[in-house]
């Protein structure tokens, strides 16, 4: 960590505590206040609250705006950054200027139109011209479609970097159609889609998109290839739980991580498919979760240096199925043996252990890390740690 992220680390904490003191003083204040005009016997308590009530500002607050912005955009939610406005008149609108806009909704105490009408609310209140990151996390109902769309738009029309959108439905499938402005907008770099459907009516134009998470998406290879086309400065593609596709090709020779997440296809009840991966310029394959598939394939992969797998496979066998994810396992490894680094994750040891046992011999030029914790895709998406209600 720099020496800059440790300051605003700290200022963040010395925030947190102004916080919840001038909440607290602020719940005395307003009870003192009470039991003067009830008993009119104490005002000792009254005027004392107030005395500490009506402090002068603290140091947090003598920051200059560039710095009280940093630390408000690293606090989890916006509504978070809204409530600041009682530390002092100098917080009152300061969160209007906020560079990064984040909503969740998980209250179900709440009616999701309460959270509709809180971030429309929002954003009629912002000052920033140039976003940094946006995102939303919530449930979907067609109800609101209009609205989801018209945050889009805004974000867009704010030239925002990270757009972050996680949708999630209930015991359905992802129905929320995407604005058609979000396939050509270049202003992204970073973008989270999760429970939408892909339907774009032509090219997509990401110019500037460096990294693409996808997860809960119908894709085929037309749509795999529009994004790579679209996307020249690719270099992290993370496929969550998407499905609809058999085959992988990686051509773009600027994508250099390449994550697989499970492969579920709900109308697939046999899952005898085979997927292919042909990635012959990409540097890192991450392969987890739950594979319902007979097998994949490894192609061409001529540029790897370092590979981690930590999945379960279920679906259809030819033989056993012990036999069938040895099978795999030894294929992937086989066709990894020029890699410098091979991380093998808590499902797939126990994998490992019976080919070991068999006599299965790794590569000796490969750095092999057994019963590694294979990374998570949260380089791509915080939304576990934004878990508050808006």
């Amino acid at each position: 960590m720099d020496t800059f992220s440790t300051f605003v680390f700290l200022v963040c904490i010395h925030l947190c505590l102004v916080y919840f003191l001038c909440n607290y003083w602020g719940k005395v204040f307003v009870a003192s206040m009470e039991i003067v005009v009830e008993g009119q016997n104490q005002p000792k308590i009254a005027l004392e609250t107030i005395k500490l009530y009506e402090m002068e500002d603290d140091r947090i607050s003598l920051l200059p705006n560039c710095l009280l912005l940093e630390i408000l955009s690293r606090l989890q939610c916006t509504k978070d950054a809204i409530r600041t406005g009682i530390l002092s008149t100098r917080w009152k609108h300061l969160w209007n200027s906020v560079p990064t806009l984040t909503f969740t909704y998980i209250d179900f105490n709440h009616p999701l139109s309460d959270f509709i009408s809180f971030v429309d609310k929002t954003l009629t209140q912002c000052h920033e011209l140039k976003l940094k990151k946006f995102g939303v996390y919530t449930c979907y109902d067609i109800e609101f479609e209009s609205q989801f769309n018209r945050w889009i738009r805004y974000a867009i029309s704010c030239n925002v970097e990270e757009l972050i959108l996680k949708l999630w439905y209930p015991g359905s499938k992802a129905e929320f159609q995407l604005d058609q402005s979000l396939y050509i907008s270049s202003c992204f770099t970073d973008l989270t889609l999760a429970g939408s459907v892909f339907n774009p009516m032509g090219m997509i134009s990401w110019k500037n998109l460096r990294s693409l998470y996808i997860s809960d998406v119908i894709l085929n290879e037309d749509l795999i290839k529009n994004i790579l086309s679209g996307s020249p400065l690719l270099e992290n593609l993370v496929l969550d739980d998407c499905y609809g596709f058999s085959r992988l090709d990686i051509t773009s020779k600027s994508v250099k991580n390449l994550m697989l997440v499970g492969y579920m296809d709900p109308d697939d009840d046999s899952a005898n498919n085979i997927m292919r991966i042909n990635a012959p310029d990409i540097l890192s394959l991450t392969i987890k979760g739950c594979l319902l598939m007979w097998k994949i394939l490894l192609l061409n992969m001529s540029s790897l240096v370092e590979a981690n797998f930590d999945y379960e496979k279920f679906g259809y066998y030819e033989t056993t199925s012990e036999e069938a994810e040895e099978d795999m396992l030894k294929e992937f490894i086989v066709n990894c043996r020029n890699v410098k680094e091979l991380k093998i994750g808590f499902f797939c040891s126990k994998v490992l252990a019976r080919l070991e046992a068999k006599g299965f011999v790794f590569p000796s030029n490969m750095n092999f890390q057994p019963y590694c914790c294979v990374p998570s895709p949260s380089l791509y998406s915080d939304s576990d740690s934004l878990l508050d209600s808006d």
